[in-house]
Order: structure tokens, then C-alpha cells, then sequence
């Protein structure tokens, strides 16, 4: 039997008894004592919950009474995400003895799922300050080579997954941080259509760009995590009151008949990738055509004009959260993080409502160009991770990335695996979709998933 498991494999063993949550947790809990102090992916370990969780699926199963697929499967969350009666940190000072009395929606709605606790995961300062080094937990590092990066902000949970520390984990994204560790650590990630997911009880960067969702080691893994995830809130805003359909219906229909386009501008000028990830999109290209999809070349707008509104709503929507504790804890901070906010407190109103404006009119620019298409293929990085200790403070303002413009517009938008590039390292995919058609994002990721060899490589150091 495989030393790893995906969620819908291991589902499949405990509804047949062949595997107990028990079993499974163990393994999980094994793996993560042995690697997880080469990769820091959790702040917190909670084996005593995570057995507890366990025993209670096990006893759901053996009497017949299981909640659904998930009920079993060991997850964690991200460190923003409150946890009722355990620390929820942000990986920050600000926070390092603050202890929830609730959990928050998305742990209370995956928990009644029976899914099974191992504990918190690493995250970038407040999900925007790192990779740094000046904070009271190391920074998470890439399993498939811990001297470089996994991307943030949700970089435990990328690291877990792909180490196989458990099956899948929550993730936040705001201009990138659930698809970008996704695409360095090698494995999916859906960032879903703004409004599917509640943010309630998850710590705020941004509340209009602030988006909820899954990483796990596949699309349909995602699929099965998001079902559980989704749905009306009616103490979130933002939260859209509209019916959840069944994620993985479509799951199997293939890529026959989907209409893709493809940006080009955004690879090939706006952020020129390297030649290992442009490869990789032409070979995607290439396999969707051979199962029947239509591609097609199309212009967006450029990258560097949905960065620059991305830019100014994040970080005077950041300094707005976090301005009562630059005032009095400012040192309290990591540099980054500090440096990083502190920017927010200089833009005036005048440019947070004309990056409104734009934002509007990209949106309707966006829905336009995609009118006659299903979905937009592009990547989430222009190259593989970059070592850890090399990152620039102002990293995020040297080039446009590929992920903040559906962070805008609030589409749905997955990361894959689509390879490997120098070192062995992964290389990605990002496929978006139209408005709540997450299900038909998770069949072509499936598609391509599928029909090609990269899901059945883990790292080295996870064999």
C-alpha cells in the first residue's frame, strides 16, 4: 500500500474498513514527528485532539452513522483561522497568547464533516509579512527542497500537503496565497468565487479581496474540501446566499467541448516566465487540445493594471485593520510585516476610490473578454520557489503576479501541478473560471490531473 494517501483514496478505504481513521492518523501524526522540524509547517501540534477526533470517526463508521467522505480525513488550518480553546497566532507576537472562545465558520462546518484536527499551520505574518525570521516561529520551508520557499501566505498548509503531513488544510487568499503555495510546493489549490466561502472568525487583511478556501494533493481533493466550506453566512457580509452544487458532478465529464483562452501577454510580456514554466503552459496547451478542448488566444488587461489597483486596495485595506496596533505595538512586528503596512498609512483617499474605480472597470473588461470562453489558462508563478533566505522585502512590487487579478474580479481559480522544473522542483498551472462555475474548475483540472504523470511524485524527503 502507497505510503501517502489523497482524500478521495482514503475515503474510499474507510467506507470499505480496509483503513481507520485511527490507522490513518497515526500515519499523519508518524510523518509529521519525523519532518515536520525540517519544514516548521505547523505553529502547533495537537495530537491529543487529533486521536480524540479520530477514535470518535472510527466509532461513527464502525456503526454505520459516518458523516459523509470526509469524515476521518486529517486536515489542519491555517493560523488565522480561529480555533475554539487553542491559539490562533497569525504566526505574529501581536497575538501569541490570544486563545478564541469560537471557532471560525469554515473549522465549525469542516469539524461537523468529521474531518479530524492535527493542528495550526504556518502562515506569512498576519498572511503578508514573510518569509521572515524575526518572528517567534520559523518560517515554513518547501519539502521539495527545504532551502527554498513555499510560497506564502499559506505556506504550512502548502508544505504539509505536499510532505504528506495530512490530507488536506485550509488556506486564505488575498492576492495570491492560496494558488502560490499550491504552485511551489506542487500540489492544487482553489482560491473560490469571492463570496462562496464565509471569512467569518478567519483573521481579515483585506475584506473586499479576502477570499477562503482548500489546498490538498489534487483538484478533486479540493473539490471535496470546498464541499464542506461552502456556503451562506449570514454574519459575513460578503457572504453569498445562493445553493452549493455538488463540486465533483461534472468531475469526470473530461475536456472535451471546454472553450479555454489564453492570455499569452501575461507569460510572454507582461511577466515573462522562464522557459520551464512556458513549456509547461504549451504542454497544457497541447493535452487540452488532444482531449477535445477548444484554445483560444485572448487579451486581458495587462497584469501591471490589475496590480496596481490589487496594490493600493490591499494595503490601505491592511493598514485600516492593523492601524490601532501600528499606533501602539509597532515594534511588536515583524520588520516586514511593519515596513510592509506601514505603506498604507500614505495613501490618501483619493487613490483607494480611483483604485475602486478601476477595479470596477477590470471587472467588466474581465467578464467581457471571457464571454465566449469557459475558462482562462495561465500559470500562478512565473518560475519555481526561490530560495528562502533570498527574498527582497518589497519582492511583491518588483514584478505583476499572475494571481491578484482574480483576486479582483473575485473569480474562481485553482493552481495545479504541471511538472518539474531546475532541482526538481514543481511548476504550475492556473486555470480560472467564470463566476460560481467552480465545478467547471475542478473538471479540467481533473483533466489535465489525470492525463498526466505529476500526481504520483512526491518529495523525496516524504517517501
Amino acid at each position: 500500500m502507497s505510503p501517502h494517501f489523497t482524500i478521495a483514496e482514503a475515503a474510499a478505504l474507510l467506507a470499505a474498513k480496509k483503513l481507520s481513521p485511527v490507522e490513518l492518523t497515526q500515519i499523519c501524526l508518524a510523518r509529521t514527528a519525523r519532518l515536520d522540524p525540517k519544514i516548521n509547517a505547523f505553529i502547533l501540534h495537537t495530537p491529543e485532539r487529533a486521536l480524540a477526533d479520530a477514535r470518535a470517526a472510527e466509532a461513527r463508521l464502525m456503526a454505520g452513522r459516518a458523516r459523509g467522505p470526509l469524515d476521518g480525513i486529517p486536515i489542519a488550518h491555517k493560523d488565522i483561522y480561529c480555533t475554539a480553546g487553542l491559539p490562533t497566532t497569525a504566526h505574529s507576537k501581536l497575538l501569541q497568547n490570544y486563545v478564541p472562545d469560537t471557532d471560525a465558520r469554515t473549522v465549525t462546518m469542516l469539524a461537523d464533516a468529521g474531518t479530524v484536527m492535527l493542528g495550526k499551520l504556518s502562515t506569512h505574518e498576519f498572511a503578508m509579512g514573510g518569509p521572515s525570521f524575526d518572528l517567534p516561529w520559523p518560517p515554513a520551508r518547501n519539502p521539495w527542497n527545504p532551502d527554498h520557499m513555499p510560497s506564502g501566505s499559506s505556506s504550512g498548509t502548502g508544505a504539509g500537503v505536499a510532505a504528506g503531513l495530512f490530507l488536506g488544510g485550509t488556506g486564505s487568499d488575498t492576492g495570491g496565497s492560496i494558488r502560490g503555495p499550491a504552485a511551489l510546493c506542487g500540489i492544487a489549490g482553489i482560491k473560490p468565487t469571492y463570496g462562496l466561502c464565509s471569512r467569518m472568525g478567519i483573521l481579515p487583511l483585506s475584506f473586499t479581496l479576502d477570499h477562503a478556501g482548500p489546498l490538498a494533493w489534487t483538484a478533486e481533493d479540493c473539490a471535496m474540501l470546498l464541499q464542506s466550506m461552502a456556503g451562506h453566512d449570514p454574519t459575513d457580509p460578503a457572504s453569498a446566499n445562493r445553493p452549493v452544487p455538488n463540486f465533483r458532478a461534472d468531475l469526470h465529464k473530461g475536456a472535451k467541448g471546454l472553450r479555454i483562452g489564453v492570455p499569452r501577454h501575461f507569460h510572454e510580456t507582461d511577466n515573462p516566465a522562464n522557459p520551464a514554466v512556458r513549456a509547461a503552459i504549451e504542454d497544457a496547451i497541447a493535452l487540452y487540445k488532444s482531449e477535445g478542448a477548444e484554445i483560444r488566444d485572448i487579451t486581458l488587461p495587462s497584469l501591471e493594471d490589475y496590480r496596481a489597483p490589487g496594490f493600493i486596495i490591499l494595503i490601505v485595506e491592511a493598514f485600516a485593520v492593523h492601524e490601532p496596533w501600528l499606533r501602539t505595538r509597532y515594534n511588536d512586528y515583524g520588520e516586514l510585516l511593519r515596513d510592509r503596512l506601514a505603506l498604507g498609512g500614505l495613501m490618501s483617499s483619493a487613490d483607494y476610490v480611483q483604485a475602486t474605480r478601476r477595479r470596477h472597470e477590470l471587472c467588466v473588461e474581465t467578464a467581457a473578454a471571457m464571454a465566449d470562453i469557459d475558462l482562462i489558462l495561465t500559470t500562478a508563478a512565473p518560475t519555481e520557489a526561490a530560495k528562502i533566505d533570498g527574498i527582497p522585502k518589497w519582492s511583491s512590487m518588483e514584478k505583476p503576479g499572475y494571481t491578484m487579478p482574480f483576486n479582483l474580479t473575485g473569480l474562481p481559480a485553482i493552481s495545479v501541478c504541471a511538472g518539474f522544473g531546475e532541482g526538481g522542483l514543481p511548476l504550475s498551472i492556473q486555470l480560472v473560471g467564470k463566476p460560481f462555475q467552480e465545478q467547471t474548475v475542478f473538471r479540467a483540472a481533473h483533466a489535465y490531473e489525470t492525463a498526466t504523470t505529476w500526481r504520483s511524485r512526491r518529495p523525496p524527503m516524504a517517501s
